[in-house]
């Protein structure tokens, strides 16, 4: 995998509170912030897919019942 070389602005807190992660995992700042935005990207793909199905369960007409709705609603409550 090639890699590339990005800069951006990072509040000094941030980038302090970053170094202190990445010293507490011996590991380095790069390393880091490419978990994070691994994790970041993985997050937005999860809801981006969940978000695909349920239109498409949607225009296929797949919805839930009354009952089905009143049944979430109670155990949701509890």
């Amino acid at each position: 995998m090639s890699r590339d070389t990005i800069s951006f602005r990072l509040d000094s807190e941030k980038r302090e509170a970053l170094d202190a992660v990445a010293s507490a995992l011996d590991r380095d700042r790069s390393y880091i912030i490419n978990e994070a935005i691994e994790a970041y990207l993985d997050i937005h793909r999860w809801q981006a897919d969940h978000i695909r199905e349920g239109l498409r369960q949607a225009d296929a007409g797949e919805f839930a019942t009354e009952n089905e709705m009143k049944a979430t609603f109670s155990r949701r409550r509890k």
